[in-house]
């Protein structure tokens, strides 16, 4: 056989455990979603899924949200910090060691080479306690107590009024669940039999990871060892190449929160984004310092925008793991809104402020890659929380999507950091004392331009019972920018009762209160009058 023909094989072979590690991930994600309880993640989908090998690299993931993913490496950073052993399950939410925000809750599951058994060749990747990959899992949970149901009020000053802050944690220790801190973080929690299923399920997705790790070391031995190196190699040679293709050059781009949930003070994000040799750095020099209100975003969220968008603006195709990050650098002040200090409240910071974020690295990148940046998309995720003692109800609500230069923007969708779906009507009244009035599209809230921008969406809530209800939405005051002469899109409102409020906002409200959210549509893009 030819070296040629050798590394056909090779190629082949390795194109096979790719897939079958996303399939992994993947099949982790499916156990997490039918084995929760609550809507947030059975319904909409909040939750991500993925593999890492014994350096922290990300080797596969399952298509799921972009802000938990982008973000989980440094919660596995974290992890390899406390002596993992096989057998453990690590449980973080502390944005800073390792999370993003308070409700999104990260399991981490050391893989050991023993999981495997033996493989059919004979050939054992290391000792069996040596650790050969770690399976996690992140799923944002309805609730982790803090001042407000639903752990996202507006008005938040201080992290610990967001909820619980567990920082890296054994959860389950020698293969045994430590019931004195799973005990601890459900005295802390509103409706702490939900979020037991949901842990469990979570448990559950990391167990079934690992196991499919394992069948892999018996198929493949220190094969699949080389698999994790080769598929990061091979992403990161493509996506160098993509980059080099960008027009070289240093660019700079602005943009602004609509205040932090305490003042109405925009509150301003600046990009400077070098693109030189194969590699991107995105500098946030001259962003805000950090903020009194909830709208800072600790530095993971910062690079999963950043990764964001520079996955869209290359080859679609490329593997999606650490290859893809390597030749990102992303840079921010410390004690800045993007890269805050404890005990700085951050839980808008994960959900809005990494909405701005990519908005304001595609803007710096327009020039560089002119056919790949689309007008601006709704750029906030009209996050709704309603709750009460025995039930918190969360939702993020699409919006109008911006054009591009080849379609129109699509209506009514998520867009950006987050890639839920809607809970469905039958499914949110059947599981909370809410009835849905109104779900429609926003009609002509899109910018026009010779490619439209998708329209909002209206989404009008009753509440049935006392309650409290907490926003906190953006683009109230600033519209979604067309681009190219597209025009803007409609800015998005927010009303209780029929009274306007602001973008950020908590409130008590008694049983028959309406709220009303209306998203904003996205940008045009090109001269609606041109050919």
């Amino acid at each position: 056989m030819t070296d040629d023909a050798v590394d056909a094989v090779d190629a082949v072979e390795l194109e096979i455990l790719r897939n079958q590690l996303e399939s992994v991930a993947e099949e982790m994600g499916e156990v997490l979603i039918r084995g929760a309880y609550s809507p947030n993640i059975t319904e909409r989908r909040d939750c991500s899924t993925a593999l890492f090998d014994a350096d922290g690299r990300l080797v596969a993931q399952a298509e799921h949200i972009p802000v938990h993913l982008g973000a989980m490496p440094r919660a596995v950073d974290a992890i390899r910090d406390r002596d993992p052993r096989p057998g453990d399950v690590f449980a973080l939410n502390d944005p800073f060691a390792g999370g993003t925000h308070l409700p999104d809750v990260t399991f981490v599951s050391p893989i050991g080479a023993g999981a495997g058994g033996r493989s059919r060749s004979g050939d054992r990747p290391t000792g069996d306690d040596d650790i050969v990959a770690y399976a996690v899992s992140r799923a944002h949970h309805a609730d982790v107590g803090g001042m407000a149901p639903g752990s996202m009020p507006a008005g938040a000053r201080e992290i610990q009024q967001e909820g619980l802050r567990v920082p890296p944690v054994r959860i389950v220790a020698d293969g045994t669940v430590v019931d004195d801190v799973l005990e601890l973080v459900l005295a802390n929690v509103r409706n702490p039999a939900q979020r037991r299923a949901d842990v469990q399920a979570q448990l559950a997705a990391n167990e079934r990871g690992a196991r499919r790790i394992g069948e892999l070391l018996d198929d493949h031995g220190e094969g699949l060892l080389a698999a994790f190196d080769a598929v990061v190699d091979y992403s990161r040679a493509r996506m160098e190449r993509e980059l080099s293709a960008l027009e070289p050059g240093t660019y700079e781009a602005a943009g602004t929160i609509e205040g932090d949930g305490v003042t109405d003070t925009a509150v301003p994000i600046e990009a400077t984004v070098t693109v030189a040799d194969g590699a991107v750095t995105v500098d946030f020099e001259g962003t805000a310092p950090q903020v009194a209100g909830n709208v800072n975003a600790p530095l993971a969220v910062a690079e999963s925008a950043v990764y964001y968008v520079i996955r869209c603006i290359t080859d679609p195709e490329i593997p999606p793991n650490q290859g893809c990050y390597d030749p990102v650098t992303v840079e921010a002040p410390e004690g800045s809104l993007l890269n805050p200090t404890p005990p700085a409240a951050v839980v808008g910071g994960n959900v809005e402020t990494s909405q701005r974020i990519t908005e304001v690295v595609f803007d710096a990148l327009a020039e560089a890659a002119p056919d790949r940046v689309p007008a601006e998309s709704q750029g906030t995720m009209n996050n709704l929380v309603v709750g009460g003692p025995d039930f918190t109800y969360y939702e993020t609500i699409g919006g109008g999507a911006g054009a591009t230069p080849n379609r129109d923007g699509a209506s009514g969708v998520q867009v950006g950091m987050t890639n839920t779906r809607n809970t469905p009507v039958e499914a949110l009244e059947a599981a909370y004392p809410l009835r849905v009035a109104e779900y429609s599209l926003r009609s002509d809230t899109g910018g026009s331009g010779r490619h439209r921008g998708g329209d909002g969406l209206v989404r009008e809530i009753v509440v049935e019972t006392d309650a409290t209800v907490s926003l906190l939405t953006d683009r109230r005051q600033t519209p979604p920018a067309g681009r190219a002469g597209g025009t803007d899109g409609t800015v998005g409102e927010n009303f209780v009762d029929g009274e306007a409020v602001a973008s950020k906002h908590t409130r008590a409200v008694e049983a028959g209160t309406t709220v009303r959210v209306e998203t904003p549509g996205g940008g045009g893009y090109g001269d609606p009058d041109g050919a």
